[in-house]
């Protein structure tokens, strides 16, 4: 008995000790992490502080800029453009105006427009950067069928402020090129449609440089009618065509490689924007690169060796694959007189039509009159297909690879990626108020009606809810949303297109 006795005596202080160590272990553990979140604490917190800061003195140079501008945007300078949407005060409505939305039901209380859009005026941030007898030249034609039934024949998507900030796609592409060109030589073509609301969007739009096409053609003659009657103007013109409804991020890189085209130019090139592909995309055309030109004041401008349509997904990978492909966007830099050259030898029926028409353009008296003898029997032609592809045959087409981000919102699939949504839940184009979700992920949803609309178990739909149409399909075949546009206007349904 002893003998157990003293083995447990002795026994004892070994397992409290054995214990003892995991719980000391544990505890400096447990203290280690509340350290470390102490000290993540103190970090959000700077973070905060900074980024209260930075918002406070962004509000300061909104209400700086009001004041010194009184809030009017008569004779706003070239270098000025009025200030995007605060983020932190987004439209609830895609529509600018009250008046273009499709009329039904839509009390006036819902358009809440960003109260940072078209009164506020700021200084461009990349300084003077203005091209001397440079052009900007903006086609804006198209319905954009592919967004109906929020883009319309008479409101196309252009027109409305896809992003939330309180400026449509127009006025952004105006003022994202204005610091190279200024007001007085940029110029719209647009059709009759649509002339009204882009002189109510763009007041600093000179009224001689809006060319109204009478009817559509396609890209050539719309492109080409602007080069013509800036040719006679400015015989020395060069001119940059920039589709009024695409979306870019990164403005410096955009600018400097508007830059570089223009110097490309200069050599008697027609120049396009080859943008970095981001992912094997089926739905943009391809340019593949050639040889360098070796220029000095544009160092990344290459031949083109040959333009290529819309692949099949295995085509677009191997393309990508091979680094020597960048999306046609449809951007194109010239001397105005060089294009028209090109027509007249690659087109010279085309050519001569324009060149009538320039001739007679700056007489009102008489351009109506050769307008409805010239106009209807151009050829209706992109100028990819008319003048692009068979020069590049001839060694006359350069390409400026860029690494700005871009986007030619061209379905509800890619303007959902525009958009920025909660984790597992739609993008809401518009008021989310109006939205209700339970294990809804993905899609997109655009209550424009007013009316509340509730999802349920459902994924990547698009919903786009107007007051006078409802349109319900996936993300995956928003593509296809054009065939549906033909068979309503085949139904009968015009009006509503």
């Amino acid at each position: 008995m002893s003998l157990l006795s003293a083995q447990s005596a002795t026994s004892a202080p070994a397992a409290q000790a054995s214990v003892g160590a995991p719980i000391e272990f544990m505890f400096r553990q447990i203290m280690e992490a509340v350290q470390k979140s102490q000290l993540e604490i103190a970090e959000l917190r700077s973070e905060c502080h900074e980024l209260r800061q930075a918002n406070a003195s962004l509000e300061r140079q909104v209400r700086e800029g009001l004041n010194n501008n009184g809030g009017s945007r008569l004779g706003t300078p070239g270098f000025q453009t009025p200030a995007p949407g605060s983020p932190q005060l987004r439209a609830k409505s895609p529509f600018l105006t009250p008046n273009s939305i499709p009329q039904l039901a839509v009390p006036p209380s819902l358009y809440v427009p960003s109260p940072l859009s078209d009164n506020a005026l700021t200084q461009f941030p990349f300084g003077i950067r203005e091209i001397p007898g440079f052009w900007v030249v903006i086609p804006a034609g198209g319905a954009g069928t592919r967004l109906w039934p929020l883009s319309r024949e008479g409101h196309p998507k252009f027109l409305l402020d896809l992003t939330l900030k309180g400026r449509s796609l127009i006025q952004a592409t105006w003022d994202r090129l204005l610091p190279l060109s200024s007001a007085s030589r940029t110029a719209i073509v647009a059709g009759p449609a649509h002339v009204k609301s882009i002189m109510e969007q763009l007041p600093d739009l000179l009224p001689h440089n809006l060319f109204c096409e009478p009817s559509a053609k396609d890209s050539m003659a719309a492109i080409g009618l602007a080069a013509a009657v800036l040719a006679v103007r400015d015989p020395n013109a060069i001119i940059g065509s920039f589709a009024a409804d695409h979306m870019i991020s990164g403005d410096d890189a955009f600018l400097a490689a508007v830059a570089e085209a223009v110097e490309v130019a200069k050599k008697d090139y027609l120049v396009t924007i080859g943008i970095a592909p981001s992912h094997p995309s089926t739905g943009f055309g391809y340019v593949r690169l050639g040889e360098k030109l070796g220029l000095s004041d544009a160092p990344n401008a290459r031949l083109v060796s040959s333009f290529k349509e819309k692949p099949d997904a295995r085509t677009a990978a191997a393309y990508i694959k091979t680094g020597n492909y960048r999306w046609n966007a449809g951007m194109f830099v010239t001397k105005a007189a060089f294009l028209m050259q090109l027509l007249k030898e690659y087109k010279p029926e085309l050519h001569e039509g324009l060149e009538k028409i320039a001739l007679a353009w700056d007489d009102e008296k008489t351009r109506q009159r050769v307008l409805d003898e010239v106009w209807p029997g151009l050829e209706k032609i992109a100028i990819d297909h008319a003048v692009a592809e068979p020069a590049s045959m001839d060694r006359r087409v350069a390409v400026v690879p860029a690494t700005f981000g871009w986007d030619d919102v061209g379905d509800f699939s890619s303007l959902a990626d525009l958009l920025p949504a909660e984790s597992n839940q739609p993008r809401i184009l518009g008021d989310s108020g109006l939205v209700v979700t339970e294990q809804a992920a993905g899609g997109i949803v655009v209550p424009g009606s007013g009316r509340l609309v509730s999802m349920l178990g459902v994924d990547d739909l698009v919903i786009v809810d107007m007051p006078d149409t409802l349109l319900v399909t996936t993300r995956a075949r928003s593509q296809e949303v054009k065939r549906l546009v033909k068979k309503c206007r085949d139904a009968g349904w015009k009006q509503l297109l």
